[in-house]
């Protein structure tokens, strides 16, 4: 299978982007507004970004909170029960036959240990520095036998996968991340340790598409001359792959798409969309960003708003009272009396 033009010269020129010892950690974003549509993108207050400074590896992780709750558990044991009387008071007693006791029945809640509360699901372990370093190093020395994205490549396209109406196999998606251009896992490679990062980061940001909630992209800060939609570019090139390999999420309703992707792909050169004058036409509506900050929030946005075309979520049902069944308005008036 091979991609399209578009997504071909996208990698092209998303990989041409100096390496990731020149760059820097994007500042995390500050406070994020929520995006339209039925999903809420609602960054929870005071958290921060899992990397904060490294000068190699991207910013952020998916949940915004810095470590995960220790769970405590109680330490209980058999409480210690009494002997009978001793051995002397026993023999001084006269001897005589042991009548059978009916067992008394207990009642069914004393046999069962009270039952505690569930506990909610601990957040996603922020990714340190030494995480971060290991995943390029495997990306790296998978590059010495394929084209495999790099992090911010890869982390745009999880999001495009994530994003298909159908869930989509590992065994469909994986090889993509190891040769970018054929989408073939190389041979003689061992990328057992690799897979288990990506993997990690895939259940990331699977948890905040599904919840709506904000998550930090990979972005590299470039130099002081490139542009917001430079430094976004890989991660936007990334994305574009997905759509392109798996073009479920692209054959939904094109008028609730338009928007979104328009704010993913103003990044791109609009010489690589190709039969797209309505997502054009939105583009040059809008003004380029002039900040990167600006940049990263859009792909967050974006990505949400497009969550709710592709994976709507169903409105809870109405909570009913108790002890309301049958209730309704009554045929007829009140009584007024009887008749005479």
């Amino acid at each position: 299978m091979r991609k399209s033009a578009r997504a071909e010269r996208c990698v092209s020129v998303a990989q041409s982007v100096p390496d990731n010892d020149a760059m820097s950690v994007s500042k995390p974003p500050s406070k994020k507004p929520a995006p339209r549509g039925t999903g809420t993108a609602a960054k929870p207050s005071g958290s921060r970004s899992a990397s904060s400074t490294s000068s190699r590896g991207p910013s952020g992780s998916a949940g915004g909170t810095a470590g995960g709750s220790r769970r405590q558990g109680a330490t209980t044991g058999p409480a210690g029960s009494g002997h009978g009387a001793s051995r002397s008071q026993a023999q001084s007693q006269p001897s005589r036959p042991a009548v059978p006791q009916r067992p008394a029945s207990a009642p069914a809640h004393a046999a069962r240990a009270p039952l505690s509360p569930p506990r909610s699901p601990a957040p996603p372990e922020p990714w340190s520095d030494e995480d971060l370093d290991e995943l390029q190093s495997l990306l790296d020395e998978v590059a010495a036998h394929a084209e495999p994205l790099d992090v911010s490549m890869l982390d745009g396209f999880l999001v495009g996968v994530l994003l298909q109406p159908r869930p989509v196999a590992l065994s469909a998606w994986w090889p993509w991340v190891l040769d970018s251009e054929e989408g073939h896992a190389p041979e003689g490679v061992d990328a057992q340790a690799l897979l288990q990062l990506v993997h990690r980061r895939y259940g990331e940001l699977r948890q905040a598409i599904h919840d709506r909630q904000w998550f930090d992209p990979w972005v590299f800060e470039l130099d002081e001359e490139a542009s917001p939609s430079d430094t976004v570019l890989p991660w936007v090139a990334g994305f574009a792959l997905a759509t392109d390999v798996f073009p479920g999420l692209m054959g939904l309703d094109e008028g609730q798409l338009t928007e979104p992707l328009a704010q993913l792909y103003m990044h791109l050169d609009p010489e690589d969309l190709e039969d797209a004058d309505a997502l054009l036409d939105e583009i040059e509506s809008l003004e380029p960003p002039e900040e990167l900050e600006e940049a990263v929030e859009s792909l967050v946005r974006a990505s949400l708003l497009l969550a709710d075309v592709s994976l709507p979520q169903a409105a809870p049902r109405p909570a009913h009272r108790p002890g309301a069944r049958g209730a309704g308005p009554r045929r007829g008036g009140p009584p007024h009396g009887r008749r005479g």
